[in-house]
């Protein structure tokens, strides 16, 4: 396991709960910026300590906001992360909450989110100022935009050309409005051998 990643997950096992029993953790940054991939890692991480109980409890879970967001509101899930997820978290029950199918346009499953010890919450907004009250730790995947976009584009091909351009005039809008970088506690790039991890600006709080 990368040894950063490794005490990074030691480190977020060590938070005190932010929202019920649950440390419910951000990880935020431009769309392109490797979230997706980071989170899956770090949950790997997260999962990879023996348990009081016995062996290895499996990877944390990871709530992705693509399966929340639509085609007609890219950023305005707020609601539905509040009420699926937010609410039943904080009393420490499971979560449920519908799964957004991007090719039918429309909520086709529902999925079951466990009140583990650490959730990540992995997209575009996740440290927006409305959850910011129920996070333990928020990330910020530091990428410039525009290279981020860039491999966001050659990683969905020309097919979606037209949807990124739709995004990245969303995206813009959003964190203009409500940006997550000046509140993130840490800032996460990737080099050659893994990721590596240092103290965030935090300085707009």
């Amino acid at each position: 396991m990368d040894q950063d990643l490794a005490a990074l997950a030691a480190r977020l096992r060590g938070l005190p709960p932010s929202c019920g029993p649950v440390r419910l953790v951000a990880v935020d940054g431009h769309a392109g910026s490797g979230k997706s991939t980071f989170a899956g890692r770090l949950a790997t991480a997260l999962g990879g300590e023996p348990t009081t109980t016995g062996p290895c409890s499996g990877p944390a879970p990871v709530l992705h906001l693509d399966d929340l967001a639509t085609h007609d509101e890219l950023f305005a899930w707020t609601g539905r992360l509040r009420e699926q997820v937010i609410e039943p978290l904080s009393e420490g029950r499971s979560a449920r909450y519908g799964v957004y199918d991007w090719v039918r346009r429309s909520f086709t499953r529902e999925r079951t989110l466990a009140p583990a010890p650490v959730v990540l919450l992995e997209g575009v907004g996740a440290g927006r100022s409305a959850l910011r009250p129920y996070l333990a730790c928020l990330l910020w995947m530091e990428l410039p935009d525009e290279t981020a976009w860039s491999r966001g584009r050659r990683r969905d091909g020309p097919g979606l050309a037209t949807f990124w351009d739709g995004w990245i005039s969303a995206e813009r809008a959003h964190f203009a409005a409500d940006p997550s970088r000046p509140y993130a506690d840490l800032l996460v790039t990737q080099g050659r051998v893994g990721y590596k991890w240092h103290e965030g600006p935090v300085d707009a709080r």
